[in-house]
């Protein structure tokens, strides 16, 4: 027993590489573990005191127990079996691909992430580029919404700033959950994007386990409470306009959800504008040619970045006009239930895209260019602010949002104007002002994403005329947008 051994000195370092690798993960690694955990979970207790909408403790979990709960969930159990008979493998293969599809789904949520680093990210990019109002907001009615309810915030896609905005805007209630495409998984901004509580789909992934994979996290992620944020029109617009909703992540998480047994989902309409998409060429090229591929070669956005890094330097970088921001009518889902008993998730969807369609702020360039694309010749500045300006008073007296610079028609018909000339969407001819060469689909952009509520507008008015035919009064004009 007290003999000595002669061992090879690399030997020896193996054996001691091994020994210290096995107290770290038995012993020193989930003492440190803990010892974070308990900070964080502090940090999270003082940060949901200012919190609207306290983080839930399903977007805390830790990610592998997230994606354990997911895969042994019977719905997916369930599925698996089906898949492995459909396509004749056995069930543990099957069962390995549905855990594919949920560590390639199941988000990383990091607090000091999301409201540390993203926030302030997501604050200065926005008021770098823009000039950001909010619109619409009904704090009362927000404030009243039942605390033990899921929010999920219904949105209109004009931009990839829509995430960024909508972020920052709401940070003061609660932390978002988005879902993001395969465009987000790219090194490094896949593990970015994981840590702010995204989850990741493939829109064209037509395989019955993965969508009922995705379904079950989407349900799971609404019954726990966790504040969501979708686009119901699933992909940017194209034209500029407010589309049709499609039935995909609405689906699964109105589709199996009861309120009367858990949590009711309440639905908060918001509605996003701007006086220039950055994306807005991209867009109009994609729709020409009927392609939904958005190919942005780097050098072009290299090239985009330091041309303003250079007139930021030289003093001379003006921001792309006005973002704004509103918010509808929360949509109750038990309400919605309880009034339409035979509604479908149709019919539900029209409602919220109605709500948003109401809800879209008038901002200076799309006024400007509706103006314009409803003259059948080309129009001096002057004629352009007297057609303007009724819309604007009538639009203010029916409640919505338009955001006048100084409260005033002329000064932002002159910025709308000033902004589309800049970049040769209208060009001025002898004193008149029309569209440029092939800019038509440009100007037509900017003017279909209040065009809806123009239309309403002038219905209306055409309505109340035949009714009374009396002089109107004057019209009182409701303050402005709210600077952020």
């Amino acid at each position: 027993m007290n003999s000595t051994v002669e061992i090879p000195l690399w030997v020896l370092v193996l054996v001691l590489g091994f020994a210290a690798i096995a107290a770290l993960d038995r012993v020193l690694v989930p003492s440190v573990r803990w010892f974070f955990r308990r900070r964080m979970e502090r940090a999270v207790a003082e940060l949901n005191k200012r919190l609207e909408r306290p983080i839930q403790p399903f977007k805390l979990m830790r990610r592998q127990d997230m994606i354990v709960r997911l895969i042994y969930d019977p719905h997916v159990m369930e599925a698996v079996v089906d898949y492995a008979h459909e396509e004749g493998v056995p069930e543990s293969v099957a069962f390995q691909q549905a855990r594919s599809y949920a560590r390639e789904i199941v988000p990383s949520f990091s607090a000091s992430t999301y409201f540390g680093f993203a926030i302030r990210i997501a604050r200065a990019l926005s008021r770098a580029l823009y000039m950001v109002r909010l619109g619409q907001y009904d704090a009362a009615a927000i404030r009243a919404i039942d605390r033990k309810a899921t929010i999920v915030f219904v949105m209109n896609h004009r931009s990839n700033m829509d995430y960024v905005l909508v972020t920052w805007l709401a940070a003061e209630r609660s932390a978002l959950s988005y879902a993001v495409g395969e465009w987000g998984r790219v090194w490094p901004l896949q593990g970015l994007i994981r840590a702010m509580g995204a989850y990741f789909i493939r829109r064209r992934y037509l395989n019955p386990l993965y969508r009922r994979v995705l379904a079950r996290y989407v349900q799971m992620a609404t019954q726990e409470g966790v504040t969501q944020a979708l686009f119901p029109e699933g992909r940017l617009s194209l034209d500029g306009r407010v589309g049709p909703a499609k039935m995909g992540l609405l689906h699964y998480i109105v589709g199996e959800i009861d309120p009367e047994k858990g949590r009711d989902v309440v639905f908060l309409p918001v509605a996003l504008n701007y006086d220039r998409v950055l994306e807005d060429r991209v867009l109009l090229a994609a729709g020409e040619s009927g392609q939904r591929r958005f190919r942005v070669r780097f050098s072009t956005l290299a090239g985009f970045v330091l041309r303003h890094v250079w007139q930021r330097l030289r003093g001379r970088y003006r921001r792309f006009g006005y973002a704004a921001v509103s918010f509808g009518a929360p949509l109750s889902l038990t309400e919605f239930r309880t009034q339409n008993p035979e509604a479908g998730i149709d019919a539900l969807a029209d409602v919220l895209m109605a709500r948003i369609r109401e809800a879209v702020p008038v901002l200076p360039v799309p006024l400007v260019a509706a103006v314009l694309l409803r003259a059948d010749t080309p129009l001096s500045e002057s004629e352009i602010m007297e057609r303007a300006t009724p819309w604007v008073d009538s639009l203010r007296a029916h409640g919505y949002h338009v955001h006048m610079p100084g409260g005033d028609a002329g000064r932002a018909v002159g910025e709308g104007i000033a902004a589309l000339t800049l970049r040769g969407i209208l060009v001025a001819e002898e004193g008149r002002l029309r569209a440029g060469e092939g800019q038509e689909a440009a100007l037509a952009f900017y003017a279909n994403s209040i065009m809806h509520i123009l239309d309403a507008d002038a219905e209306r008015r055409s309505a109340a005329s035949e009714a009374i035919p009396a002089t109107p009064a004057r019209l009182r004009r409701p303050g402005e947008g709210v600077e952020t």
